[in-house]
């Protein structure tokens, strides 16, 4: 599998509303959308009940392009100009954490790359370019 590179609007309640938006004004169709209620819990992580129905992941399609959109973590920070971040589609864990691993140095890390429900290899790192990538493996 080539890399994939996909934009990646978060925003901090207001997925839906977007949604909505996206599929007025450009035409975009839904291809999937989970909210944080529906996702399986992480071990010891219960969703509280006013963020149940936060998106927590949709796949737009416009033309030939996808375009995720998703609502913060329930408690995650959210500051206005980083709803736009990058996420890096890969094969295998060891491209994941090569990638990882390059854009952390001089960034933050904000999210160790981990084992996830929807992925072998997930993590999200800041670069020193202040540009968030979401690092994500697809599951064999």
């Amino acid at each position: 599998m080539e890399v994939q590179l996909t934009p990646f609007i978060m925003l901090d309640g207001g997925a839906r509303e977007a949604i909505a938006f996206y599929e007025q004004a450009l035409d975009a169709k839904v291809v999937f959308k989970q909210t944080f209620g529906e996702a399986p819990g992480e071990a010891g992580q219960a969703v509280p009940e006013q963020a149940r129905d936060r998106l927590a992941h949709s796949v737009l399609k416009i033309g030939g392009t996808d375009l995720f959109v998703a609502d913060t973590d329930p408690g995650a920070r959210f500051a206005q100009g980083n709803q736009v971040n990058i996420c890096i589609t890969v094969a295998d864990k060891e491209q994941a954490r090569k990638y990882y691993e390059a854009l952390k140095e001089g960034g933050q890390v904000d999210l160790p790359l981990q084992e996830i429900h929807f992925s072998p290899a997930y993590g999200i790192v800041t670069d020193i370019f202040g540009v968030t990538f979401q690092i994500f493996t697809k599951r064999a």
